[in-house]
């Protein structure tokens, strides 16, 4: 008779995401399946996933593809993994690229800027790992007990962005007055 022991097995995965859009999707997509099936709380899923996404697209946009690749022609890496104490961390790994990922301060109407601090109000901490080839892995833990599904209480803020009466020439005072 065989005496079998059921093991908590860490849910993970590391993929190679196409160097532009094209496979940020596939990444998001095989990343909730994964995590559904590994009984991680949809909250999380859903905070994981767009973290993903914002570290992907940082990815192809500030960074290299990994290898001698040109822009556009490469590969970065995507990765996740759920520890056995609920531990989910995601992380992605490109070429290197002129600048380093620092969260910025975007004006306003600025398209664009915000994903680092998009990121920082929703994990519970993240940072940038360099190897000697040059590679950049940004890591992130998105929630320390995956399984238990609660968002923080002051995700709005932790996000940094300046005060509506803070930015010159915007007068919402009069604005409808033209109107009847």
């Amino acid at each position: 008779m065989a005496l079998v022991v059921a093991q908590e097995v860490p849910t993970s995965s590391s993929m190679a995401v196409p160097h532009g859009p094209a496979g940020v999707g596939e990444a998001r997509h095989r990343m909730r399946a994964q995590l559904r099936t590994g009984g991680v709380a949809e909250t999380v899923i859903d905070d994981a996933v767009l973290i993903l996404s914002e570290l992907l697209s940082n990815a192809c946009r500030h960074g290299r593809p990994l290898g001698d690749a040109l822009a556009g022609d490469g590969d970065v890496r995507a990765a996740w993994r759920v520890e056995p104490t609920g531990r989910l961390t995601v992380e992605v790994t490109d070429g290197g690229g002129p600048t380093r990922p620092v969260p910025a301060t975007p004006s306003v109407t600025a398209r664009g800027g915000r994903g680092l601090n998009i990121i920082t109000a929703l994990a519970d901490d993240w940072g940038v790992r360099d190897d000697a080839r040059g590679e950049v892995t940004v890591w992130v833990v998105v929630h320390k007990d995956a399984h238990a599904g609660h968002r923080r209480d002051d995700f709005a803020a932790r996000v940094t962005a300046p005060s509506v009466s803070a930015i010159p020439d915007l007068d919402f005072g009069n604005a409808f007055d033209s109107l009847d």
